[in-house]
C-alpha cells in the first residue's frame, strides 16, 4: 500500500527553491512580524482595541465589522486580517525551508515554530479582547509578538548560513558583552510594556484597568535601562575595533548604535511632549528595529560552514577564534 504524501512533501518533491528565494521568504516573515507589532500599536493608540467587541467574531452576530462599529471597528478588524498576511509569509517560509535540497530539518523546525507562535498569539489577542484590554494580557500579547520577531530573525539568519557546526568569529569577552546587550534589551522591552500598561493610551475610550503604578515612575526606570543598553552598545563597538573584528560585525554594531540614538531621541521627545500618539507609534517601530539590530549583532558573532551543495553561507568562512 502506497503511503499518502503530505502537501509539503508533495511540493518539496517537485520544487527546489533557490537560496535567494529561501532568504526572501524568511525576510518576508521578519518584515511582517515588525508590521504586526506596529499595527497592533496603532489599534491601541487610536482607541480601537475593542472596535470588535468579541472574539473570534467581530460582534456576537457577525464575523466581520459592521457599520455601527465605525472607524474603530475597521481598524481592529483590519489588524485581525493582517494576521492572515503574516501567516502567509510564515507559510511561505515553511514551504521554502521544507523544499530545500538537501533537507534542512533545523531550518524547518524554526519556520514551523513561527507558525505556532502566530497561532498562540492570535488566541492571546482574542483573550485580550474578551478580558476588556486587561493591561497584563496586552503586555503578554506584545511580548509574544516580539518572540515571533526573534524566531523570524534567527530563521532569516540561518537561511543565510550552512548547517555545519557554529564557529566563533570574535573572542569570548566580546561574545559575553553581546549577550549582556541581549539581556539588557529584553529588560528594556519588558519595562516598556510596564510604561504602556500604566499610561494613558489604554486602547479604548471606556474605563480600562491600568497597571498599579504611575507611568512616569516606570518611564524613569525604562530610561535607565535604555542608557545601560547604549553603554553596552558603545562598549562592544569599541571592543570590536580593538580585536579587529570582521567588517560586517562592526557594521552591525554601528547600525545598533544608530538605531539606539534615534530610539532614545524619540523616547525623550514623547516623554516631554505628553506622549502623543504619533511619537508612541514611532517608538514602537524603533523598539522592533532595535531588537532586530541586537539579534543580528549577536548572531553575526558566529558562523556555520557550508557542508553540502545548495546551502548558502552569508560570508566566506573565516578562521575560528580561540575562545
Amino acid at each position: 500500500m502506497r503511503a499518502v504524501q503530505t502537501p509539503l512533501a508533495f511540493i518539496a518533491q517537485r520544487w527546489t527553491p533557490s537560496p535567494k528565494t529561501l532568504r526572501r521568504a524568511a525576510l518576508s516573515a521578519v518584515v511582517m512580524s515588525v508590521v504586526i507589532i506596529v499595527t497592533g500599536g496603532a489599534v491601541r493608540l487610536t482607541g480601537s482595541g475593542l472596535g470588535c467587541d468579541t472574539w473570534p467574531k467581530c460582534t456576537d452576530d457577525s464575523l466581520f465589522t459592521t457599520p455601527e462599529q465605525g472607524i474603530h471597528g475597521l481598524i481592529e478588524f483590519g489588524n485581525r486580517m493582517l494576521t492572515y498576511v503574516l501567516s502567509a509569509a510564515v507559510g511561505w517560509t515553511i514551504i521554502a525551508a521544507r523544499s530545500m535540497k538537501p533537507r534542512r530539518r533545523g531550518l524547518s523546525r524554526l519556520a514551523w515554530s513561527q507558525f505556532w507562535i502566530v497561532m498562540g498569539n492570535a488566541v492571546l489577542g482574542g483573550i485580550t479582547v474578551l478580558a476588556g484590554l486587561n493591561p497584563w494580557t496586552v503586555a503578554g500579547h506584545f511580548l509574544l509578538a516580539n518572540g515571533l520577531l526573534t524566531v523570524a530573525v534567527v530563521t532569516w539568519q540561518r537561511a543565510r548560513e550552512g548547517d555545519g557546526r557554529p564557529r566563533v568569529r570574535v573572542p569570548k569577552p566580546v561574545r559575553q558583552l553581546s549577550w549582556a546587550i541581549v539581556a539588557a534589551s529584553v529588560a528594556l522591552i519588558v519595562l516598556g510594556t510596564a510604561v504602556t500598561g500604566s499610561g494613558k493610551h489604554a486602547g479604548d475610550s471606556s474605563e480600562v484597568p491600568r497597571m498599579p503604578w504611575h507611568w512616569a515612575d516606570v518611564a524613569h526606570i525604562h530610561a535607565a535601562a535604555a542608557w545601560a543598553v547604549c553603554a553596552l552598545a558603545v562598549a562592544i563597538w569599541l571592543g570590536l575595533r580593538v580585536v579587529d573584528a570582521p567588517d560586517d560585525i562592526r557594521a552591525r554594531a554601528r547600525d545598533l548604535l544608530l538605531v539606539l540614538l534615534a530610539q532614545g531621541g524619540i523616547g525623550y521627545l514623547q516623554y516631554f511632549t505628553g506622549v502623543p500618539e504619533v511619537l508612541v507609534a514611532a517608538h514602537m517601530l524603533g523598539s522592533a528595529l532595535m531588537w532586530v539590530a541586537v539579534l543580528r549583532l549577536a548572531l553575526s558573532l558566529r558562523e556555520r560552514e557550508v557542508t553540502a551543495p545548495g546551502i548558502p553561507s552569508h560570508a566566506e568562512p573565516t578562521p575560528a577564534v580561540r575562545a
